[in-house]
């Protein structure tokens, strides 16, 4: 069963927040839209690696996050992943998934917030394509608010200055097309990045 380790979130958070310091500083905007308590699903931009350390030092608790599975296939980085609220995710084959796909909705009906990039990969200052197939699966077995977050980067003298903006949430209605609420969350991310959709 996955499981987040609390205590090795903070111990990370804590070293992330003095290794990027010297590189970047770090704005937040909106952070009083995200529940401290209730379940919710972050979907943020995806411009780079650096992304995941400085979305964790923006939220105000740990979060559980879908990464590819890719990146568990090494058992020590994999136990260091879910350690840290890592899910893994076979985006080719998401059968392979199920018991990941399980876990996370379980952790959302006990109140846990989940990272989702809606990209899937990498867009660095423009956005990509949303991805709907997981979102559609959240959307037809839960109503949980869905929240966009910008994440906009600035080349400094000597620091890289990066916003963190999260959006109002957006409560997805069953009786919308998925496709309508995918392209609404793009939309959101996109202006609060500061980009054009795609």
């Amino acid at each position: 069963m996955l499981q987040r380790k609390d205590g090795m979130c903070r111990f990370v958070t804590a070293f992330a927040r003095i290794a990027l310091s010297p590189f970047y500083r770090i704005d937040i905007e909106g952070r009083e839209r995200l529940p401290r308590k209730n379940a919710f699903i972050l979907l943020p931009k995806h411009q780079r690696w650096q992304d995941i350390p400085i979305i964790a030092l923006a939220t105000p608790r740990p979060l559980y996050y879908i990464a590819k599975y890719e990146l568990f296939a090494n058992k020590l980085a994999g136990w260091f992943l879910e350690s840290l609220g890592g899910i893994p995710l076979n985006r080719a084959q998401p059968i392979k998934s199920r018991s990941s796909i399980r876990a996370m909705m379980a952790f959302l009906k006990g109140g846990e917030g989940v990272i989702i990039f809606p990209e899937g990969t990498y867009y660095d200052n423009r956005m990509g394509p949303g991805k709907s197939g997981m979102l559609r699966l959240i959307i037809s077995r839960t109503s949980f608010p869905l929240i966009p977050a910008g994440v906009h980067y600035q080349k400094g003298h000597f620091r890289t200055a990066v916003c963190v903006s999260f959006g109002a949430p957006i409560y997805p209605d069953k009786s919308v097309p998925t496709d309508s609420v995918l392209d609404t969350v793009m939309q959101e991310i996109a202006a609060l990045s500061g980009l054009e959709e795609a």
